[in-house]
């Protein structure tokens, strides 16, 4: 009888591709501003392309306790989360291990993180290569992406306490 090896490649951070992290913010059913922030690749891995990022960012948000197509994970209920929401300076930073991204919202989305003192994360496995940092998106297209069930069901959805440095 002969079997074959069940082998996982290892993980690989240039297998996520380019990722990207675009903020923005939007009326909530509350009637308040939300801050939200979309986090995706292009699907430009070397080797593979957006199938090998959809499964590496998958086994990402796996193993740092973020289910995909999952219940929304809730950071304030999960102090051992190990994804992390910095804003400083103007700037939102998203930490995990392994994964460093920085951003710069606008105004609107800085005030309605400091409102509400949270951020609400859509993690996506679903690439958008159209999307590339430093082009402008104009809104129809952020709205139709974000807002796809396609990219919805292929995310983990978390929400993330903002923190801030103290002096």
């Amino acid at each position: 009888m002969t079997s074959t090896p069940s082998t996982t490649r290892p993980f690989s951070v240039a297998d996520l591709g380019t990722l990207v992290v675009m903020p923005w913010s939007g009326e909530a059913p509350d009637g308040r501003d939300m801050p939200y922030l979309l986090a995706y690749s292009l699907g430009d891995a070397a080797d593979g392309g957006a199938e090998t990022t959809a499964v590496a960012i998958e086994r990402l948000l796996g193993d740092n306790g973020l289910p995909v197509g999952g219940d929304l994970v809730d950071g304030a209920e999960r102090p051992s989360l190990p994804v992390t929401l910095l804003v400083t300076a103007g700037s939102a930073v998203l930490n995990m291990p392994m994964l460093h991204a920085q951003c710069v919202p606008p105004p609107e989305w800085l005030d309605a993180v400091e409102a509400r003192g949270y951020a609400y994360l859509v993690f996506t496995t679903r690439p958008w290569p159209e999307a590339v940092p430093g082009r402008p998106v104009e809104p129809e297209a952020l709205a139709a992406f974000a807002g796809a069930e396609e990219t919805l069901t292929a995310a983990a959805h978390i929400v993330l306490p903002a923190r801030s440095l103290r002096g």
